[in-house]
């Protein structure tokens, strides 16, 4: 497999953000399963593990960027069906809205504009989150369902949440203004915090950052932080489902099981015994002192998560994706032996 110019190849499913976490492994569910692949990434670089997937033959790396109009373009020209996957990470982000919602909302209004002036894409899959579910101001314990939005973020608020909502309310009422002839079948995947098996040291950043904090042990204490946990496989299989599966217009959260943090460590320190791990828990009060120092870790941050808790429904993956999800502590085990075995921790 090399990288490659853009040609035309029936049947292609392009896949944006194809180097990220997800992404990655929903080119290796698409590759598995015997689809051409199309993936497309900004950086080809990052992308040289694709070509050790299993069935690499069939894979396209396209270098492209969701604000270069014209290389969206390019990249969805031939292909007939699309799986976005592409965002931008939160953490880290010093600049919200250019980091952040640029990328997530102008993005998508490109991959829209593009599938507009090429045509011939018969299903959009769109990578959404339940950041764009679960609102700002919410009752501790709240169960959160695929009716919910998160209807009350900002750039200054939740940048993350206020991105995935505005990116996915975007592609609907994109697809709700077509005319029957002319409209694809669109279904957006909510993840919760995603866990699993990395293929990058560049994936133990968003969701796994957890992970890869109890690893670290910098700093070496425990937030009392609520999570809901799904396998990154599991999200890569309702990403492939959906192109036939489910309701067209689905909105399907996806999520296993939640844990919180502690419950996440123990997990580690019986099953990897041989590495420390963190067993000091933070209390509220401490976390909020250290959010002054910490570079990704806000005041609002704090308010929100620590000693707080939600639930999600994820009974419409359930019923009409088929979806049978990993145990959650091979998610957890799985994304920190990874790491290890790979020498990045």
């Amino acid at each position: 497999m090399r990288l490659v110019e853009v040609s035309d190849m029936e049947g292609t499913v392009l896949v944006t953000g194809a180097a990220g976490f997800i992404g990655s492994h929903v080119v290796r569910e698409l590759l598995g399963q015997g689809f051409a692949v199309r993936a497309t990434v900004r950086n080809p670089t990052n992308a040289e593990f694709l070509k050790n997937l299993p069935k690499a033959e069939n894979l396209e790396i396209v270098q492209m960027d969701l604000l270069e109009r014209g290389s969206v373009d390019a990249a969805v020209a031939g292909c007939e069906d699309v799986i976005h996957c592409a965002a931008a990470l939160y953490v880290g982000a010093k600049d919200p809205q250019r980091e952040v919602v640029d990328p997530s909302i102008q993005g998508t209004q490109n991959l829209l504009d593009a599938i507009d002036a090429g045509g011939g894409i018969n299903r959009l899959i769109h990578t959404s989150s339940v950041a764009a579910v679960r609102r700002n101001e919410s009752k501790n314990g709240q169960t959160f369902s695929n009716t919910d939005w998160c209807d009350d973020a900002s750039v200054e608020s939740n940048a993350y949440g206020f991105a995935k909502a505005g990116a996915e309310r975007l592609a609907r009422e994109w697809v709700g203004s077509k005319p029957d002839s002319d409209r694809p079948r669109y279904v957006s995947i909510n993840p919760s915090i995603v866990f699993g098996p990395v293929m990058s040291e560049r994936h133990l950043k968003g969701s796994m950052t957890i992970i890869d904090h109890l690893l670290k042990r910098k700093p070496p204490v425990l937030l009392k932080m609520h999570m809901n946990i799904v396998d990154v496989r599991d999200v890569a299989s309702a990403h492939v489902r959906a192109l036939t599966e489910g309701k067209d217009g689905g909105r399907y959260i996806v999520f296993n099981a939640s844990m919180w943090m502690p419950e996440v460590n123990a997990v580690l320190r019986k099953q990897i015994p041989d590495r420390k791990w963190p067993r000091v828990v933070l209390p509220k009060s401490l976390s909020y002192v250290m959010s002054i120092f910490h570079p990704q870790i806000s005041v609002g941050w704090v308010k929100r998560n620590i000693g707080t808790s939600c639930e999600y429904d994820s009974s419409p993956a359930n019923e009409e994706l088929g979806m049978k999800w990993t145990p959650v502590e091979s998610s957890i085990v799985d994304g920190a032996r990874s790491a290890i075995e790979a020498g990045w921790r």
